[in-house]
């Protein structure tokens, strides 16, 4: 079988477009940090809007919602938020890389399982397993008679 190109493949997206649909907000962070912490916006909030966007096929929606159908509002929105560092710029980045690696997972179809046959000599190991702990169990009663 021969592999698509990434233009061509229907589950790559495209990440510079996405990133112009994306809205970014900026709030203080919350916890250690002191004064630093009560005067700079440094904790960032991505949104990223599955329903409206271009960027994402049909397909790669409809994936979207099936495999992060509880990270996604009523909206149709993904939010993504990052306040870990002192930095506005280093918290952009990661929440930027947490929201790539979200929608990557979510538009890759999961592979179908097959299910196999059971090896006769393991179904025979688990059943005499079971026999011998069955036999130990009883052996714990007291037989009164």
């Amino acid at each position: 079988m021969e592999a698509l190109p990434l233009s061509q493949d229907p589950m790559t997206m495209n990440w510079e477009q996405i990133l112009q649909e994306t809205e970014k907000r900026t709030s203080r962070a919350s916890g250690a940090g002191g004064q630093h912490v009560n005067k700079t916006e440094s904790r960032v909030e991505i949104v990223f809007n599955v329903t409206t966007s271009e960027a994402l096929s049909a397909r790669q929606k409809r994936h979207l919602r099936h495999h992060l159908g509880r990270r996604i509002d009523s909206q149709g929105r993904i939010s993504v938020v990052d306040q870990s560092d002192r930095s506005q710029h280093v918290n952009n980045k990661r929440a930027l890389a947490r929201l790539r690696k979200l929608l990557e997972k979510g538009i890759r179809p999961i592979p179908k399982k097959h299910k196999g046959k059971a090896f006769v000599a393991n179904k025979k190991k688990r059943l005499d397993r079971k026999k011998r702990r069955s036999e130990i169990k009883a052996g714990r009663s007291k037989k009164w008679g």
